[in-house]
């Protein structure tokens, strides 16, 4: 039987999954709306974070704001949710410092522009390992399914680089951002879920 105070960080953490890819992503959208010299194959997501008007400032917003959220669902969603596997809390730390990351990539733009590609590569690097290290977990406690979804979305969430790496397919860098970053969210979203239904039980 989970506690209180258990129940109460699967229930936080749950929500502050569900809603960061969906804070970070309407703010992307917008960010492209707002700058119609954006290109999706010749740009990096973060060329929006220099666009002077509204467009930098939101697209901005969106990936500190989103980053703290996702740092909730894994120091209190994640950590509750795998509170019994030592394997399990080494993903979610690792999950966490990708959040730190996307943090970073927010507050630090590309005007910085060493610091800004620092937490920019940790991110995309961390969130893949980190499902790794999380679907060892589920293998281990016998979850089967969520091991699969968690690897799973951790080759899609890689494979966009590695393919980029072997032979640049677009000039610029969105595209892989994109795909990584949507692969990611559709897991923090159906954990989130999953969070909150253990609390509800």
């Amino acid at each position: 039987m989970l506690d209180s105070r258990k129940r109460g960080n699967l229930r936080i953490g749950g929500f502050a999954g569900i809603l960061a890819p969906i804070l970070a992503f309407t703010c992307i959208l917008l960010s492209v709306a707002s700058d119609p010299k954006f290109s999706w194959t010749n740009n990096a997501l973060s060329d929006l974070g220099v666009v002077t008007g509204v467009t930098g400032p939101l697209f901005n917003f969106g990936l500190y704001a989103s980053g703290l959220l996702g740092l909730n669902f894994a120091m209190l969603g994640l950590f509750s949710y795998l509170r019994k596997s030592l394997v399990g809390k080494v993903g979610a730390s690792a999950f966490s410092a990708a959040t730190i990351a996307l943090i970073g990539i927010g507050v630090f733009n590309e005007s910085f522009s060493g610091t800004h590609y620092d937490f920019s590569v940790a991110f995309f690097v961390l969130a893949p390992i980190s499902l790794f290290i999380i679907s060892a977990s589920f293998a281990v406690a016998k979850e089967k399914w969520l091991s699969v979804f968690a690897v799973s979305i951790g080759v899609i969430a890689a494979l966009p680089w590695l393919l980029l790496f072997a032979f640049t397919y677009v000039p610029g860098v969105a595209i892989p951002e994109t795909i990584s970053g949507l692969a990611v969210s559709a897991w923090i979203i159906t954990l989130g879920l999953r969070m909150i239904k253990q609390a509800e039980q």
